[in-house]
């Protein structure tokens, strides 16, 4: 089956803890990753979405394969690895009450992504591929599967979209920059931070960094700003939206949840400003519940999501 969509990226088992990870004391077990996390949001809404990672031959990679295809997300091409585990990251939360992460992926199966285990998901064929800046920083050979992955597509006249997603614990914004630079030419949608353009692209502003990417063939620049709203950017428009307020539970995986709206209203055929409207209601179902995906609407509950917050549905 074709995809609207390929994602290519790591997914790994999650241990959320209600408390300090030293004190034990209830915790629940989900899944996490940020391509499969934009996987599911887009199943969610209807579209035919793969993702292509591999995990280990175990039980948190069943784990994994039986969360995303319950999403309904395409899990047919996924890689599972008897000689690597699958990665875990454990989510405590620390003394003052911050959340905190602990990752144990060396050595990991979704740290040895080859661009051989890409190529069954990409030969079914697909409309748009998304990738991140995280598994391209997980290794050579997972940067190599991202860089194979955007001139395949780039040759079979699919969009590409790249969110940044810096990650300071997996590398410094020079390597990051040496990476995904190259990349751009390639890129048709660039998705960051306000504080991540300065990886991608040289400027003494944001409007520099904007021009430059947009120089570097990139065709739509996406900024999240966070409670701030977003931006947009394309060689003749340059708009604004305001970020929706919600009472905010969890913010890991907004970020995902935002792309996944965005590119959710790309496929759809939206204007810049509806897409960037979709993008902002769905990082605000994100960070309104706990979880990385988890409170993510449907498709028929995206209408209740541009209700006031003391509204009840009846």
């Amino acid at each position: 089956m074709r995809a609207e969509i390929l994602t290519v990226g790591e997914a790994m088992a999650t241990v959320r803890c209600a408390g300090p990870l030293r004190l034990g004391g209830a915790s629940r077990i989900s899944i996490a990753g940020a391509e499969s996390n934009v996987a599911i949001a887009l199943a969610r809404l209807g579209h035919a979405a793969r993702w292509a990672g591999a995990v280990g031959d175990d039980e948190p990679g069943e784990l994994v394969r039986r969360t995303l295809r319950a999403e309904g997300v395409l899990t047919d091409a996924v890689i599972r690895r008897a000689d690597a585990p699958t990665g875990l990251l454990l989510r405590d939360v620390a003394p003052g009450g911050r959340a905190r992460v602990h990752y144990y992926r060396r050595r990991s199966a979704g740290s040895t992504l080859t661009w051989d285990d890409v190529r069954p998901a990409a030969d079914h064929g697909f409309g748009g591929l998304h990738l991140t800046g995280i598994t391209a920083a997980l290794g050579p050979a997972p940067l190599q599967a991202v860089t194979t992955a955007a001139e395949k597509a780039g040759d079979s006249g699919a969009w590409v979209s790249l969110d940044v997603n810096h990650r300071s614990l997996l590398w410094t914004r020079d390597a990051a920059a040496r990476a995904l630079r190259p990349l751009l030419p390639n890129v048709t949608v660039l998705i960051a931070s306000d504080d991540e353009l300065a990886i991608v692209a040289d400027g003494d502003g944001e409007r520099d960094r904007v021009d430059a990417l947009l120089d570097a063939g990139v065709q739509e620049v996406v900024i999240k700003r966070g409670a701030a709203g977003a931006s947009y950017h394309d060689a003749r428009t340059s708009l604004d939206v305001p970020a929706v307020a919600v009472p905010v539970v969890d913010v890991v995986g907004a970020g995902d949840a935002f792309t996944a709206g965005y590119l959710s209203g790309r496929l759809d055929g939206l204007d810049a400003h509806d897409r960037l409207e979709r993008a902002t209601l769905l990082g605000a179902a994100c960070v309104a519940c706990d979880g990385d995906w988890e409170g993510l609407p449907t498709r028929d509950e995206l209408p209740a999501l541009r209700m006031r917050a003391e509204e009840t549905l009846r």
